[in-house]
């Protein structure tokens, strides 16, 4: 048992059960806020009360990364004194010994008995800003959305993408069929770009032609679509598992049929079903050299300008580096899997390059990581809670600030990108209408090319969506604090509170 006393006179204020296990004269201590209180046991371990303040903190700090450059390797000789908080798997009243730290634990105290009892500093200012909370969007009238329109076959979405002037989004269909809205200027959208206020066209040429990919001596199930558009919008590179395209935009007309451009833009990199990847020059039509690292098939190509390489991602969940100088491959590394957590056999990972095209994106369905190339170290690594079932997709906001990432439960998550720290969660009750006959979630997210809040969402039901946060608010939620000696680390997904409300 902990009593609190008034400091002024000789009333206790409350007592807290500590459910035993505390010794005759234990040793206390508030932290500068007053909202923990660590207590010594019998048996060297130490407890956290905690008002409601403090298990909000608590939350937070569980979600915190973990700094590998910190860990002493090997065995500790004896555990320390006060133990840190652990992963953020564990509610707050669950024991610490449960999760592998051989101390401490935490149970909450009444926030009402607590809300009184504050220890008197000579500063009394308390920092304030470390009680940080996730920010929930669980309303449609929390933010910004709209459905595009639609009167062609609905079938999933199976890529998404803006054009590059923000004018328009295009769509791929696991049909093969691409579909193309376009924003025109008016009153309300001075610019033309795309936005939630005003609801765009779907756009087809006069002659009523579809961008239609080959999908001849193909099984949809098993193929891996992608596509890209030129730099000046005016093309597209598609493909659905059969031959690749080259589509004119403004006509829909294919002009030839054979991924993102190198610096070079006459060189395409195309990734094969049998693990290979194909360097193709365009302007001479031909195949200049064929790279095998890969076990499983090719799921993600991404170039770096700065650094001369193309990274690969494959269905083995192995990242190889090319030089695009030689084409020779330069480094290879398998994800670090979560452990316990199989992956479907050919799970897709993907890659991104950050603006500064030296930090990648690796997307699993598993897990969020930051890796630095051309040696494929990594940084930071966010594992998903199995309850918000696997990753779908995720991408970098156009400034690479933010990382947008879509989970098969249908709720959306607001990643800040240098942290890999949960800011913000979007559930899908606030921008899918609700329909209890039908499961519904995101595949692919594309991130506006100018405007660092907005994205998008291709659904399984083939409906795509718009989102941008309430124009009160102008963004998604806050970052966390910001700790001292961030270095490389692992973050163990959303909190017991952060969980997506089913």
């Amino acid at each position: 048992m902990v009593k609190f006393w008034d400091m002024e006179n000789t009333n206790i204020l409350t007592t807290t059960d500590a459910e035993g296990g505390l010794p005759a004269s234990p040793c206390i201590r508030f932290n500068k806020e007053g909202i923990l209180l660590a207590v010594s046991t019998s048996d060297n371990s130490i407890k956290i009360l905690a008002n409601a303040d403090g298990i909000r903190l608590l939350r937070t700090v569980e979600n915190r990364p973990f700094d590998a450059s910190r860990v002493t390797p090997g065995p500790l000789g004896k555990p320390p004194a006060i133990a840190a908080f652990g992963p953020g798997n564990a509610p707050v009243g669950a024991s610490l010994g449960d999760r592998g730290a051989p101390v401490a634990a935490m149970v909450g105290m009444n926030s009402e008995s607590m809300a009184d009892v504050k220890p008197k500093f000579a500063d009394e200012s308390g920092d304030k800003s470390r009680i940080w909370k996730l920010t929930e969007i669980n309303e449609p009238s929390q933010c910004r959305s709209i459905r595009l329109p639609d009167n062609l076959t609905s079938m999933r979405v199976s890529r998404l993408i803006y054009t590059n002037s923000g004018l328009a989004i295009l769509a791929l269909s696991s049909n093969a069929v691409h579909k193309l809205w376009k924003w025109q200027k008016s009153d309300r959208n001075s610019t033309g770009k795309a936005t939630t206020s005003v609801v765009p066209q779907l756009w087809q040429p006069p002659s009523g032609m579809l961008m239609t990919n080959d999908i001849s001596d193909t099984n949809p199930e098993d193929a891996v679509p992608c596509f890209a558009l030129s730099k000046n919008d005016s093309y597209v590179m598609s493909a659905s598992g059969g031959k690749i395209a080259l589509f004119n935009m403004m006509t829909f007309k294919t002009m030839t049929t054979f991924m993102p451009p190198p610096p070079d833009n006459n060189i395409i990199a195309i990734g094969m079903e049998d693990s290979s990847i194909q360097i193709y020059n365009v302007r001479v039509d031909e195949v200049k050299t064929k790279l095998k690292g890969h076990q499983k098939r090719i799921t993600g190509l991404a170039f770096s300008n700065a650094l001369n390489v193309l990274v690969s991602s494959g269905a083995d969940s192995q990242l190889c580096v090319w030089s695009t100088d030689g084409w020779e491959k330069q480094a290879s590394k398998v994800l670090q899997l979560p452990t316990g957590r199989g992956a479907a056999p050919l799970a897709d990972t993907r890659v991104q390059f950050h603006l500064d095209q030296i930090h990648l994106l690796v997307v699993h369905e598993t897990q969020i990581a930051i890796y630095e190339a051309p040696k494929l170290e990594c940084l930071k690594q966010w594992v998903t809670r199995e309850a918000s079932g696997p990753i779908t997709h995720a991408t970098y906001s156009c400034d690479s600030q933010s990382i947008y990432v879509s989970f098969e439960d249908g709720s959306i998550g607001v990643l800040t990108a240098s942290t890999l720290r949960f800011r913000c969660r979007i559930n899908p009750v606030a921008y899918i209408p609700p329909n209890p006959s039908l499961r519904v979630y995101p595949l692919v997210i594309a991130a506006h090319p100018s405007e660092p809040n907005q994205f998008a969402l291709g659904l399984t039901d083939g409906s795509v969506y718009v989102l941008e946060p309430s124009e009160s608010e102008g963004k998604w939620g806050t970052s966390p604090p910001v700790e001292n000696g961030a270095g490389p680390s692992m973050t163990s997904g959303v909190t017991a509170s952060d969980q997506p409300q089913r």
